[in-house]
């Protein structure tokens, strides 16, 4: 970060923190200006214009609230009735919490004492003297008396403590209106502000912002009164006073991330602690509330919410930390969305993505990178776990086009480039041995297959090891001969023992595709006879590498003497960094393919069908 980035940077906090008092309504306006959008879209679509619409959109929402504010001042008032019936019981509670928090350090403070008997002793006997040879003057009582209230004073005292939270309500109502009045044009001016070049940028930034924080606040909306009004209902089936405050209580602070919730949970326990004389009910509700907000926040919201939020869990937890640093309880209210236009932004405009990478919910590498980074700690684990993961909502062969096969590559890389020394080449081996052991879909399961024992590589050659797990499981010849005839597909290695590796990845991605898939090493002697030749249906090589095209090109003639019927493939895969030239290969194969998803399509009995 350059001098002029962090200069530029305290300017903006600056800016944030001394011009709140400006921009706290024009934030807090824009917002809602967003969040009613949809409402004033659905009204135009019946035929009002755009202020009728805008105008009968912020009387509906005003309405609403003021409503929902004048029933919960009631309650309130009531509330603050009712309290003198309970004022026996909150003594009491009071004089026990008192006496539970102070008797230990009172124990304490005794056993300190009876350790010290002789020095304490003589603090209390100088203290003695020093009140019998002083004799201070006795005090003059004095008493202040405070003048009686008038009504007018009481009048203008609530209307001055009532002025400041009116006076901005009613700024924010008519930055709202005209901002709401305004939308289209303010649209144009940022694009044309913009410039000419940015236009599909900006629009793709504006369009994402207010459908992200339309549809983050739309869900938060519909999770929080369904989680205030079950509050309310719980909190009436025990028998607890003014169940409807606490229930709206819990459903708007609960717009405050984290923090307002468990605001709210704590005015419900201290409430309902106060009004029952034991601790049963209060220890019932705070478990009920508990329970809820668990489920609620683990269960619900990941399904309704989805990625509307864009922001990571603890981006949510930093933001209203930050906002409530800057702006106080309105900061806290519009950190989620303000932050989420900043994430937003940032994957747009290139000097706010240090903003998505760090508070996004998007993944900040790829599967393939998180794999090779957990291959270089040798967390063989968390890539089986990560794995396990992926593969319930895909195949193992597109595991191995997204995550696996780009993952070893750029091991590869780095290690022709000479970044990675020995020693942790052979980690990543043997890292890379086990999870390709335990990913064996042959039968696999995750609790089982963890209990075995780590991988002893044959001369590090992780394909041939594979092969002679599969030879152990299923014999010889991996399977039986006795198949019908064009049944079978041949993944070939040459020599390399990067094919082997990628015949055997191959395999074992076929056969989970119902495939009567099997390996070999071209060039032994160990194979069935020529009698069993019309079994095969396809033989598919890895992409030959400059270096051993010789011997691939012999080892393809080869094929095509002994398996004439079959039909013979290769696989390039799109990180492959040979040099060799498809012209040449093409002229040796009937078909080049492209992934482990394309080989696995194209050999499917579907396509010999068709055929």
């Amino acid at each position: 970060m350059t001098s002029s980035s962090i200069v530029a940077a305290c300017c903006v906090l600056g800016l944030l923190y001394f011009g709140r008092d400006v921009l706290e309504p024009l934030a807090l306006a824009v917002i809602l200006s967003l969040v009613i959008a949809p409402l004033i879209r659905s009204l135009r679509r019946i035929g009002l214009g755009q202020m009728p619409a805008t105008m009968l959109s912020v009387l509906m929402v005003g309405t609403c609230v003021v409503g929902l504010g004048i029933v919960l001042a009631f309650q309130l008032v009531a509330v603050t009735g009712d309290l003198p019936k309970y004022r026996a019981a909150i003594r009491t509670k009071v004089a026990a919490v008192r006496e539970l928090t102070e008797r230990p350090f009172a124990r304490i403070e005794a056993e300190i004492s009876a350790v010290q008997p002789q020095e304490r002793g003589t603090i209390s006997g100088r203290r003695s003297i020093n009140t019998v040879s002083v004799s201070p003057t006795q005090p003059l009582p004095v008493e202040i008396r405070q003048p009686r209230l008038t009504t007018r004073d009481s009048l203008a005292r609530l209307f001055a403590m009532a002025w400041g939270p009116l006076g901005e309500a009613g700024l924010v109502l008519v930055l709202l209106v005209f901002i709401s009045l305004e939308h289209e044009s303010l649209r144009d001016r940022l694009i044309r502000l913009a410039g000419q070049t940015e236009i599909n940028r900006t629009i793709r930034t504006l369009g994402d912002a207010a459908q992200g924080v339309s549809r983050f606040f739309l869900s938060q909306f519909i999770v929080n009164l369904t989680f205030g009004t079950l509050i309310g209902l719980l909190l009436w089936l025990a028998g607890v006073p003014h169940a409807g405050l606490w229930g709206a209580l819990s459903g708007m602070l609960r717009f405050v991330p984290y923090l307002g919730v468990m605001a709210a949970g704590a005015v419900i326990a201290v409430f309902v602690a106060a009004i029952d004389p034991g601790w049963q009910l209060a220890l019932s509700c705070i478990a009920l509330f508990g329970a809820l907000e668990l489920f609620v926040a683990n269960v619900v919201e990941p399904k309704v919410y989805g990625h509307s939020s864009g922001l990571s869990p603890l981006a949510v937890i930093v933001s209203a930390v930050f906002w409530g640093a800057m702006w106080g309880p309105v900061g806290l209210l519009l950190s989620t969305p303000l932050t989420l236009c900043f994430v937003v932004a940032g994957r747009h405009v290139r000097g706010l993505e240090p903003v998505t990478i760090l508070l996004g919910d998007a993944p900040n590498v790829s599967g393939a990178q998180r794999l090779y980074q957990r291959l270089l700690t040798a967390d063989s684990d968390t890539i089986v776990r990560d794995a396990f993961a992926y593969l319930r909502r895909a195949s193992f062969a597109r595991y191995c086009d997204k995550v696996l096969l780009p993952g070893l590559a750029l091991a590869g890389a780095d290690v022709r480039a000479g970044r990675i020394d020995a020693g942790q080449v052979e980690t990543m081996r043997a890292a890379m041995g086990r999870v390709a052991a335990l990913l064996n879909p042959d039968g696999r399961t995750p609790a089982r297959t963890r209990r075995r024992r780590d991988v002893s590589l044959l001369d590090a050659n992780l394909g041939a090891y594979l092969r002679q797990m599969r030879e152990t499981r299923q014999g010889r010849w991996q399977g039986s001969l006795d198949v019908p005839a064009h049944s079978v597909v041949l993944c070939a290695a040459v020599t390399a023992e990067r094919d082997e590796l990628l015949s055997e990845l191959l395999v074992s991605a076929l056969r989970e595709g119902a495939i009567d898939a099997r390996s070999t090493l071209l060039g032994t002697a160990d194979r069935p006879g020529p009698e069993k030749a019309e079994l095969i249906s396809t033989v598919i090589l890895p992409y030959p590498p400059e270096d051993r095209l010789g011997d691939w090109l012999n080892a393809a003639t080869e094929l095509r003497t002994h398996l004439p019927d079959a039909l013979l493939a290769t696989i390039r895969l799109p990180f492959d960094q040979s040099t060799v030239p498809q012209p040449t290969v093409e002229e040796h194969v009937d078909i080049v393919l492209r992934s482990f998803e394309e080989a696995l399509a194209f050999v499917t009995p579907e396509r010999t069908a068709r055929g």
